[in-house]
């Protein structure tokens, strides 16, 4: 059992599946399964993924001041995820929202962060909790920015998610990307070549793996260790019902197993069973695999 740090957006999310992006004009639409609302957002469901596989995990985030704890706890209990809401704190205005349409694998997202981005965090908090951690897992949002400088002081790799890497978007997040020993990126906006993406992130903020999730194509893994660039396909488990939170899944299960064994390269290949197993469950905090569950698959796919 490792323990983690987890910091980042949880938000209320509703996820519609439609029948093409864009939507086509209907006044009305009244059809059993269409609309699946719950609790979500990336460092959310990243820390349900981390304790569900067995980690001990303090997740740091903040919900609107009229948000009770309770109604997260029920969430989390109707997922049988035992996991602590001590550090969610309590301090928007208002709540972190968003609105998730999906077809076929596409999607479309609306996210309202609220106030989310002009409120501070307890720093106290985050320094007091750090210090016994074996990882720290950030979103890159502003109340998480104070975390890079404590993981510095305090010498804990710090692993980062990065939904978005189009130029305009990562102007504010150079800190994040130099700070990060492994970073996850997402090829859903992606202007450039997978591989040359890769690359420059290498070059340019020289972290130690970096993991580029490619869609159907499975994900890119580089090592710093060996220097080494290597894709992996996916694989089946699951018959696909909602991609929506694959990466969130497939780089939290990657986390838990490289801070087991150092092994890359193995625990790429169990967080690829970890989301395959995911996309087959609509909400992007459903559909978890425990380490029983991906050792059975292993050994029907690998052994």
């Amino acid at each position: 059992m490792s323990k983690f740090m987890v910091a980042g957006f949880v938000q209320m999310e509703t996820i519609v599946k439609v029948e093409a992006l864009p939507v086509p004009y209907k006044q009305f639409e009244s059809i059993p399964d269409l609309v699946n609302t719950g609790m979500g957002g990336a460092g959310f469901n990243e820390a349900m993924a981390l304790r569900w596989l067995g980690n001990e995990v303090d997740f740091m985030s903040m919900v609107a001041r009229s948000m009770s704890k309770s109604q997260i706890d029920a969430f989390l209990k109707t997922n049988d995820v035992n996991m602590s809401t001590d550090y969610v704190l309590p301090m928007l205005d208002g709540m972190p929202t968003s609105v998730v349409l999906y077809c076929k694998g596409k999607k479309q997202t609306f996210e309202d962060v609220k106030d989310s981005r002009h409120v501070d965090y307890d720093f106290d908090l985050l320094e007091r909790q750090i210090q016994d951690k074996d990882m720290v897992l950030i979103s890159n949002c502003n109340f998480c920015r104070p975390i890079i400088g404590l993981a510095e002081k305090y010498h804990k790799p710090l692993a980062l998610n990065v939904r978005s890497m189009r130029a305009e978007k990562i102007a504010n997040k150079e800190d994040f990307l130099s700070a990060a020993d492994i970073l996850y990126i997402s090829d859903d906006d992606l202007e450039c070549d997978h591989y040359d993406c890769v690359q420059e992130c290498k070059e340019k903020y020289d972290p130690e793996i970096i993991i580029m999730g490619i869609g159907d194509r499975g994900v890119i893994l580089y090592t710093k260790e060996d220097n080494s660039f290597l894709e992996y396909k996916p694989v089946k488990t699951n018959e696909i019902v909602n991609t929506v939170g694959a990466g969130n899944a497939l780089f939290s299960s990657f986390l838990h197993y490289y801070t087991k064994t150092k092994d890359a390269k193995d625990a790429i290949k169990n967080a690829l069973l970890f989301a395959s197993y995911k996309i087959g469950f609509v909400g992007t905090s459903n559909g978890f695999m425990t380490e029983e569950q991906i050792e059975q698959w292993k050994k029907l796919i690998w052994m």
